[in-house]
């Protein structure tokens, strides 16, 4: 009894001890959480190509190389975007306001649109009723426009301020490649004193999860952005390349897309080109948005089976609680407790079956 006391006082003030440097290293750490975690996404899911250029020059010299081509693929394209955006910005701003202010009556529809068998009676007869409208829709608009104008606006200066916390991000994953092996090793020693054998499989599943989403997330933005700039440029929309690299940083969100070629297409129908506009709208629902439904499950597949549902909460519940990086830690976390979950069930299941078995074979 006299040892088992002093040993059990031990083990409380070690526990202590630890639970109070651990706190102290979240509070040290816990201005730089946003950017670890950028660096950590970052670092990770770019790991097969770093690998490949550490064989041939080196730990140091790939390091270097990794950050500055992340640099030129991130950084570079929303400092154009937010530049274009501060100095266009007002122009817009006064177009938008000249459109709203302009609303009367919608142009007439072209004839191919009236001539549709089955729909274009239909259509042509909503057309005129929306058009005899359209002017007290305008009048209810007019006086909510600045302030959607100034919202949108202090958006996009959020997104250009967000660029200094990736500029910290590729600081810190500069080391991340660089200390990664041993990194790995002592997440994978951490993992096996908590998970024990199992500890390979999961860090497998959390892996291929991280990549899958995060891969699922940008390639579906980078190819939905190169369709609405597409689409714009051919439909005659002024700046289709800015259009389209704002679309692809909007994509990251579920309905991000649209935020541009909705407007677009409005801008068109009050330009006087139903027949685009009409286009675009068509463009828009079923290929620029009908990407986002083939691609992105296609691409998260790979990691994980993580329902489009699943998705949506994760990006916008994501955004909510831990800021810019939510958008990805959000999905990111979800498809990794989804696929865990699934695991252990998959393991629960199988064992009371494989009794069974075991007992009929001895019967």
């Amino acid at each position: 009894m006299a040892t088992g006391q002093p040993a059990s006082t031990e083990r409380i003030m070690r526990l202590l001890l630890l639970g109070g440097i651990t706190y102290g290293c979240v509070l040290v750490l816990a201005p730089f959480s946003s950017a670890l975690l950028w660096a950590g996404v970052l670092a990770y899911t770019t790991w097969p190509l770093f690998q490949h250029l550490r064989r041939r020059m080196g730990p140091n010299a790939a390091s270097l190389t990794m950050t500055l081509l992340c640099a030129v693929g991130v950084v570079l394209p929303l400092a154009f975007l937010a530049s274009a955006c501060v100095s266009s910005g007002p122009r817009w701003a006064r177009q938008i306001m000249t459109f709203v202010g302009t609303i009367h009556e919608l142009p007439p529809l072209p004839h191919w649109v009236t001539s549709l068998p089955a729909f274009g009676p239909d259509i042509s007869h909503h057309w005129e009723r929306w058009s005899r409208n359209i002017s007290s829709v305008g009048d209810e608009l007019r006086p909510y426009a600045g302030e959607i104008i100034q919202s949108l606006l202090e958006v996009l200066m959020r997104m250009a301020n967000g660029a200094l916390h990736l500029v910290m991000a590729l600081f810190i994953a500069f080391f991340f490649w660089l200390s990664g092996p041993m990194l790995w090793d002592t997440v994978q020693a951490v993992m096996v004193r908590i998970a024990g054998h199992q500890a390979g499989r999961h860090l497998h599943i959390v892996g291929s999860t991280v990549r899958g989403t995060v891969y699922g997330i940008l390639g579906t933005a980078i190819i939905q952005g190169i369709l609405t700039g597409l689409g714009l440029w051919l439909l005659g929309v002024g700046e289709a390349v800015i259009l389209g690299v704002l679309a692809a940083f909007l994509a990251v969100f579920p309905i991000g897309a649209p935020l541009v070629w909705i407007p677009a297409a409005l801008w068109l129908f009050g330009m006087h080109h139903p027949g685009k506009g009409i286009l675009l709208l068509l463009y828009g629902v079923l290929i620029i948005s009908g990407a986002d439904h083939l691609i992105r499950p296609l691409f998260i597949a790979r990691g994980s089976k993580l329902p489009y549902l699943l998705t949506v909460l994760g990006v916008i519940g994501g955004l909510l609680a831990f800021g810019g990086v939510g958008i990805f830690l959000g999905p990111i976390l979800l498809a990794i407790g989804f696929t865990l979950t699934t695991e252990f069930a998959a393991d629960e299941a199988a064992q009371p079956l494989a009794q069974d078995e075991k007992r009929t074979l001895t019967s």
